[in-house]
Formats: C-alpha cells, sequence, structure tokens
C-alpha cells in the first residue's frame, strides 16, 4: 500500500511542481503568451477526456460488476454526477472567493492574496483526489502497465493545466504592484492543496477497496467538469485568429491518450 501512496505524492509533486512553474511565468512576464497556451490546454483537455474513460469510467464499471452491491450502471452514474457536483460547488465557493477578493481594499494586500489563493486551492482540491484515487487504485497485486500508465496520463493532464492556474494567480498580483517574487510564491501555493488531496484519495481506494468503483467514478466526473466548463472554453478564445490550433491539441491529446491505453492494453 505504502508504494501507490508514494506514487500519488509524487504525481501530486508534479502536478504541484507544474503550478509553481506557471506562476514563475511572472519573473519573464506580465501576461501570458495566448498562442501557446491555446494547444496547450487544448491537449490537456484531450488527455483529460480521453483519460477520464479509458482510466477511470471503464474500470470503474469492471470493478464494480465484481461486487456483490448495487447495479454497476448506478454506481459509475451515480459517482459520475457526484464528482461534477462537487467540482461545481467547489467551483461556487471559489467564485464567491474571488467576488470577495476583487472587492477588496487595495492596500488589503494579505487578505487579498489570501482570498485569491483560496480560489485556486478549492478548485485544486478534487483535482488532487482524482490523482490520488487514480494512483490507490493500483494496490492489490502487480499493476498493469496500463492501469499504470493511466494514472500517470491522468497526473500529466491535470498538471498541463496547472500551469496557466499558477500564472491565473500571479500574473494579476504583479500587474497590481507586488514584486516578481511575493507574486511567484503566492501563485505557487495555491497548487500545495493537490499533494495533500492526492494522499486522501490514494489511501482511502487503498484502505477501503469497496469504495473504489465510486471513486474512479467521482475523479472522472470532476476531470470532465473541469475539461469541458475551463480549458475547452478557455483555449477557444484565440479562435478567430488561429482557428484550429486549440481543436487540433485537444484531437492530439485524445489521440495521444486512446494510443497509449490500447497499445498497452
Amino acid at each position: 500500500m505504502a508504494h501507490v501512496v508514494l506514487m500519488a505524492i509524487v504525481a501530486t509533486l508534479g502536478t504541484w511542481f507544474v503550478t509553481a512553474a506557471g506562476a514563475a511565468t511572472v519573473i519573464f512576464f506580465r501576461t501570458p503568451d495566448q498562442k501557446a497556451l491555446d494547444p496547450m490546454l487544448g491537449f490537456a483537455a484531450g488527455v483529460m477526456v480521453a483519460a477520464s474513460f479509458w482510466s477511470l469510467l471503464q474500470p470503474a464499471a469492471e470493478q464494480a460488476e465484481r461486487m456483490n452491491g448495487a447495479p454497476p450502471s448506478l454506481v459509475v452514474t451515480g459517482g459520475f454526477l457526484s464528482g461534477a457536483l462537487f467540482l461545481w460547488l467547489t467551483d461556487q465557493a471559489a467564485r464567491l472567493a474571488r467576488g470577495r477578493a476583487s472587492g477588496a481594499r487595495r492596500e488589503d494586500g494579505a487578505s487579498r492574496a489570501l482570498l485569491l489563493v483560496l480560489s485556486i486551492t478549492l478548485h485544486n482540491i478534487p483535482e488532487g483526489l482524482a490523482v490520488g484515487v487514480a494512483f490507490g487504485a493500483l494496490q492489490g497485486g502487480e499493476p498493469s502497465m496500463e492501469s499504470l500508465m493511466g494514472a500517470v496520463s491522468i497526473a500529466v493532464g491535470i498538471g498541463l493545466q496547472n500551469f496557466p492556474e499558477g500564472a491565473a494567480v500571479s500574473l494579476p498580483l504583479r500587474r497590481e504592484g507586488y514584486s516578481a517574487k511575493r507574486s511567484f510564491l503566492i501563485g505557487q501555493a495555491s497548487g500545495l492543496a493537490e499533494p495533500a488531496a492526492g494522499i486522501v484519495g490514494a489511501l482511502l481506494v487503498a484502505y477501503v477497496r469497496a469504495v473504489l468503483p465510486y471513486a474512479l467514478s467521482f475523479a472522472a466526473g470532476a476531470m470532465i467538469l473541469v475539461a469541458v466548463h475551463d480549458l475547452i472554453p478557455e483555449c477557444q478564445k484565440g479562435r478567430e485568429a488561429r482557428p484550429y490550433a486549440a481543436t487540433m491539441g485537444v484531437m492530439l491529446g485524445f489521440a495521444a491518450m486512446t494510443l497509449l491505453d490500447v497499445m498497452l492494453g
């Protein structure tokens, strides 16, 4: 069990590192390069959509069929919708925090920074859980290369979309007068929730195997909502100037994940 928790920790530290890398752009730029971000976000969305099926929903249905309990269709659908609902609720809390941050007095830097970090941190909790659940599911026997690569792909997809999230915190603070160092520190701190949530997710499914199909489908619901609500609309902002840049990123991301799964399956 310890090895899957360790892998979850390493993976979520990797997603945090990408958040920190995004926050570090504040040292060089005051605004992100949208031309580079669009295909990258599209690729991340494609990976996450494909991974949600190949690495989460499909294994969840298989696990549910092996257990004597609720019908697999209800288990997977209920878990999927629960994951989407949980992320929606955290997003509402994040929006409330952002609203309060925008209304805070500029000179009250400490409270404004705290609210900005809180908004992204809340958003990162279910993403960390998704990574932890994917690695926790490897517990029990020798994990197959297919399941291991599926878990890694989920971490990669979430990590890629964390890059602009880190920049989304640090760059606005820099434009408002914060030092580059302070903006970076605040931006990278927003990703620290993912390792903690990843440990919780891995421990949960490693110790309580009965929750595995629910947890896998829960993580899939959270990831699909992130991809459809956040990543795909965001990567299409430059659609008029570059009509297919983001779309091809989505297609390549989905194809890459599908290729890996079929090759390893």
